[in-house]
Protein backbone atom coordinates (compact mmCIF):
# COMPACT_ATOMS: atom_id res chain seq x y z
CA UNK A 1 0.00 0.00 0.00
CA UNK A 2 1.36 3.42 -0.97
CA UNK A 3 1.89 5.89 1.88
CA UNK A 4 -0.50 8.81 2.02
CA UNK A 5 0.93 12.23 1.31
CA UNK A 6 0.30 15.65 2.88
CA UNK A 7 1.04 18.57 0.57
CA UNK A 8 2.22 21.58 2.58
CA UNK A 9 1.61 24.79 0.62
CA UNK A 10 3.74 27.75 1.70
CA UNK A 11 2.93 31.11 0.05
CA UNK A 12 5.92 33.42 0.55
CA UNK A 13 6.35 37.15 0.04
CA UNK A 14 9.40 39.00 1.36
CA UNK A 15 10.24 36.36 3.96
CA UNK A 16 13.98 35.99 3.21
CA UNK A 17 14.96 36.69 6.81
CA UNK A 18 12.87 33.93 8.40
CA UNK A 19 11.89 31.47 5.65
CA UNK A 20 14.61 29.00 6.66
CA UNK A 21 13.25 28.90 10.21
CA UNK A 22 9.77 27.80 9.17
CA UNK A 23 11.22 25.27 6.72
CA UNK A 24 13.37 23.82 9.52
CA UNK A 25 10.20 23.42 11.59
CA UNK A 26 8.33 21.76 8.72
CA UNK A 27 11.29 19.46 8.13
CA UNK A 28 11.35 18.42 11.79
CA UNK A 29 7.73 17.30 11.90
CA UNK A 30 7.10 13.56 11.99
CA UNK A 31 3.60 13.09 10.62
CA UNK A 32 1.21 10.56 12.13
CA UNK A 33 -0.71 7.91 10.21
CA UNK A 34 2.18 7.08 7.90
CA UNK A 35 1.81 10.38 6.02
CA UNK A 36 4.71 11.65 3.93
CA UNK A 37 5.39 15.34 3.28
CA UNK A 38 5.39 17.25 0.03
CA UNK A 39 6.49 20.89 0.41
CA UNK A 40 5.26 23.35 -2.21
CA UNK A 41 6.61 26.90 -1.88
CA UNK A 42 5.09 29.64 -4.04
CA UNK A 43 7.22 32.78 -4.04
CA UNK A 44 4.82 35.62 -4.89
CA UNK A 45 7.36 37.78 -6.76
CA UNK A 46 9.15 38.89 -3.57
CA UNK A 47 11.20 42.08 -3.78
CA UNK A 48 13.80 40.90 -1.25
CA UNK A 49 16.09 37.85 -1.38
CA UNK A 50 13.35 35.28 -0.74
CA UNK A 51 13.95 33.54 -4.09
CA UNK A 52 17.69 33.18 -3.43
CA UNK A 53 17.11 32.03 0.14
CA UNK A 54 14.67 29.35 -1.03
CA UNK A 55 17.00 28.10 -3.76
CA UNK A 56 19.88 27.83 -1.29
CA UNK A 57 17.73 26.01 1.26
CA UNK A 58 16.41 23.56 -1.33
CA UNK A 59 19.93 22.84 -2.60
CA UNK A 60 21.16 22.27 0.95
CA UNK A 61 18.30 19.86 1.75
CA UNK A 62 18.02 17.49 -1.23
CA UNK A 63 16.38 14.92 1.04
CA UNK A 64 13.26 17.08 1.26
CA UNK A 65 10.48 16.86 -1.29
CA UNK A 66 10.45 20.60 -2.12
CA UNK A 67 8.81 22.16 -5.15
CA UNK A 68 9.61 25.84 -5.67
CA UNK A 69 7.45 27.98 -7.94
CA UNK A 70 8.14 31.66 -8.59
CA UNK A 71 5.25 33.91 -9.61
CA UNK A 72 6.36 36.32 -12.34
CA UNK A 73 4.26 39.15 -10.90
CA UNK A 74 2.90 39.75 -7.41
CA UNK A 75 -0.64 38.38 -7.39
CA UNK A 76 -1.46 38.02 -3.70
CA UNK A 77 -1.64 35.27 -1.12
CA UNK A 78 -4.81 33.74 -2.54
CA UNK A 79 -3.27 33.40 -5.99
CA UNK A 80 -0.18 31.77 -4.48
CA UNK A 81 -2.40 29.27 -2.67
CA UNK A 82 -4.31 28.57 -5.90
CA UNK A 83 -1.02 27.71 -7.61
CA UNK A 84 -0.02 25.51 -4.67
CA UNK A 85 -3.34 23.64 -4.83
CA UNK A 86 -2.83 23.15 -8.56
CA UNK A 87 0.66 21.72 -8.03
CA UNK A 88 -0.21 19.55 -5.01
CA UNK A 89 -0.08 15.80 -5.54
CA UNK A 90 -0.89 14.80 -1.96
CA UNK A 91 -4.03 13.08 -0.68
CA UNK A 92 -4.54 16.03 1.65
CA UNK A 93 -3.17 19.55 1.71
CA UNK A 94 -2.62 22.30 4.25
CA UNK A 95 -1.53 25.93 4.01
CA UNK A 96 1.46 27.04 6.10
CA UNK A 97 2.29 30.75 6.31
CA UNK A 98 5.96 31.54 5.74
CA UNK A 99 6.17 33.58 8.94
CA UNK A 100 6.43 32.08 12.43
CA UNK A 101 2.84 32.63 13.63
CA UNK A 102 1.81 28.97 13.31
CA UNK A 103 3.66 25.90 14.60
CA UNK A 104 4.06 23.06 12.05
CA UNK A 105 4.36 20.56 14.92
CA UNK A 106 0.59 20.97 15.15
CA UNK A 107 -0.05 19.49 11.71
CA UNK A 108 -0.71 16.27 13.59
CA UNK A 109 -3.51 17.89 15.59
CA UNK A 110 -5.30 18.56 12.32
CA UNK A 111 -4.39 15.19 10.84
CA UNK A 112 -5.80 13.22 13.78
CA UNK A 113 -9.50 13.45 12.77
CA UNK A 114 -8.44 12.50 9.23
CA UNK A 115 -6.42 9.49 10.40
CA UNK A 116 -9.31 8.43 12.64
CA UNK A 117 -11.64 8.49 9.64
CA UNK A 118 -13.97 11.23 10.87
CA UNK A 119 -13.11 14.29 8.77
CA UNK A 120 -12.63 15.54 5.21
CA UNK A 121 -11.64 19.07 6.26
CA UNK A 122 -10.10 20.26 9.54
CA UNK A 123 -9.72 23.90 10.63
CA UNK A 124 -7.17 24.86 13.26
CA UNK A 125 -8.78 27.39 15.59
CA UNK A 126 -6.71 30.03 17.38
CA UNK A 127 -9.65 30.70 19.71
CA UNK A 128 -10.32 27.31 21.27
CA UNK A 129 -8.34 24.82 23.31
CA UNK A 130 -5.57 25.27 25.86
CA UNK A 131 -2.61 25.99 23.60
CA UNK A 132 -0.57 29.22 23.95
CA UNK A 133 -1.73 32.36 22.17
CA UNK A 134 0.19 35.60 21.97
CA UNK A 135 -1.90 38.53 23.25
CA UNK A 136 -1.92 41.32 20.67
CA UNK A 137 -4.70 43.43 19.14
CA UNK A 138 -8.18 43.76 20.66
CA UNK A 139 -9.82 45.12 17.50
CA UNK A 140 -8.11 42.50 15.36
CA UNK A 141 -9.67 39.73 17.46
CA UNK A 142 -13.07 41.47 17.37
CA UNK A 143 -12.77 41.70 13.59
CA UNK A 144 -11.98 37.98 13.36
CA UNK A 145 -15.00 37.17 15.51
CA UNK A 146 -17.30 39.30 13.34
CA UNK A 147 -16.02 37.76 10.12
CA UNK A 148 -16.41 34.24 11.49
CA UNK A 149 -19.93 35.06 12.76
CA UNK A 150 -21.00 36.43 9.36
CA UNK A 151 -19.46 33.47 7.55
CA UNK A 152 -21.26 31.03 9.85
CA UNK A 153 -24.58 32.78 9.21
CA UNK A 154 -24.45 32.02 5.49
CA UNK A 155 -22.67 28.64 5.56
CA UNK A 156 -24.62 27.26 8.54
CA UNK A 157 -21.33 26.16 10.12
CA UNK A 158 -20.32 26.85 13.73
CA UNK A 159 -16.63 27.57 13.26
CA UNK A 160 -14.77 29.64 15.85
CA UNK A 161 -12.00 30.80 13.48
CA UNK A 162 -12.89 31.06 9.79
CA UNK A 163 -9.84 33.25 9.08
CA UNK A 164 -7.27 30.74 10.37
CA UNK A 165 -4.35 29.90 8.10
CA UNK A 166 -4.42 26.24 9.16
CA UNK A 167 -7.04 24.59 6.99
CA UNK A 168 -6.45 20.95 6.07
CA UNK A 169 -8.41 19.74 3.03
CA UNK A 170 -9.07 16.54 1.17
CA UNK A 171 -7.15 17.46 -1.99
CA UNK A 172 -9.74 16.13 -4.44
CA UNK A 173 -12.46 18.17 -2.76
CA UNK A 174 -10.61 21.49 -2.72
CA UNK A 175 -9.30 20.94 -6.27
CA UNK A 176 -12.92 20.56 -7.41
CA UNK A 177 -13.70 24.14 -6.35
CA UNK A 178 -13.54 27.16 -8.64
CA UNK A 179 -11.44 29.46 -6.44
CA UNK A 180 -10.94 32.99 -7.79
CA UNK A 181 -9.98 35.28 -4.89
CA UNK A 182 -6.33 36.31 -5.30
CA UNK A 183 -5.73 38.02 -1.97
CA UNK A 184 -7.11 37.67 1.56
CA UNK A 185 -10.58 36.86 0.26
CA UNK A 186 -9.40 33.26 -0.08
CA UNK A 187 -10.45 32.34 3.47
CA UNK A 188 -14.17 33.26 3.27
CA UNK A 189 -14.40 32.05 -0.34
CA UNK A 190 -12.98 28.59 0.29
CA UNK A 191 -15.05 28.25 3.47
CA UNK A 192 -18.30 29.12 1.67
CA UNK A 193 -17.59 26.84 -1.28
CA UNK A 194 -16.29 23.86 0.69
CA UNK A 195 -19.38 24.04 2.92
CA UNK A 196 -21.62 23.49 -0.14
CA UNK A 197 -20.18 20.03 -0.84
CA UNK A 198 -22.81 17.45 0.00
CA UNK A 199 -22.16 15.40 3.14
CA UNK A 200 -18.76 17.01 3.75
CA UNK A 201 -17.35 16.40 7.23
CA UNK A 202 -15.74 19.54 8.68
CA UNK A 203 -13.94 19.43 12.03
CA UNK A 204 -12.15 22.05 14.11
CA UNK A 205 -9.27 21.63 16.59
CA UNK A 206 -7.53 24.10 18.87
CA UNK A 207 -4.05 25.31 17.89
CA UNK A 208 -1.49 27.74 19.28
CA UNK A 209 -0.79 31.16 17.76
CA UNK A 210 2.39 33.23 17.87
CA UNK A 211 1.09 36.40 16.21
CA UNK A 212 3.30 39.12 14.76
CA UNK A 213 2.92 42.86 15.21
CA UNK A 214 2.79 45.16 12.19
CA UNK A 215 6.36 46.20 12.97
CA UNK A 216 7.35 42.53 12.79
CA UNK A 217 5.79 42.15 9.37
CA UNK A 218 2.06 41.45 9.84
CA UNK A 219 0.41 42.26 6.52
CA UNK A 220 -3.36 42.16 7.17
CA UNK A 221 -5.10 45.54 7.58
CA UNK A 222 -8.59 47.00 7.77
CA UNK A 223 -9.01 46.99 3.98
CA UNK A 224 -8.61 43.23 4.02
CA UNK A 225 -11.41 43.03 6.58
CA UNK A 226 -13.80 44.89 4.29
CA UNK A 227 -12.81 42.65 1.38
CA UNK A 228 -13.52 39.62 3.57
CA UNK A 229 -17.03 40.94 4.33
CA UNK A 230 -17.61 41.46 0.62
CA UNK A 231 -16.50 37.88 -0.08
CA UNK A 232 -18.68 36.47 2.70
CA UNK A 233 -21.72 38.13 1.13
CA UNK A 234 -20.71 37.24 -2.43
CA UNK A 235 -19.96 33.56 -1.85
CA UNK A 236 -22.12 32.95 1.19
CA UNK A 237 -25.30 35.01 0.84
CA UNK A 238 -25.41 35.14 -2.97
CA UNK A 239 -23.75 31.75 -3.61
CA UNK A 240 -21.48 33.10 -6.34
CA UNK A 241 -19.58 30.45 -8.25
Amino acid sequence: MCAKKLSIIIPAYNEARTIHLILDKVNAVQLIGGFEKEIIIVNDCSTDDTKTALEKYSAAHPELNIQLYNQEINQGKGAAIHKGIQLASGDYLIVQDADLEYNPQEFNLLLQPIVDGFADVVYGSRFMGGNPHRILFFWHSIGNNILTFLSNMFTNLNLTDMETCYKLFDSKMVKSLNLVENRFGFEPEVTAKIARIKNIRIYEVGISYYGRTYEEGKKIGWKDGFRAIYCILKYGLFNAK
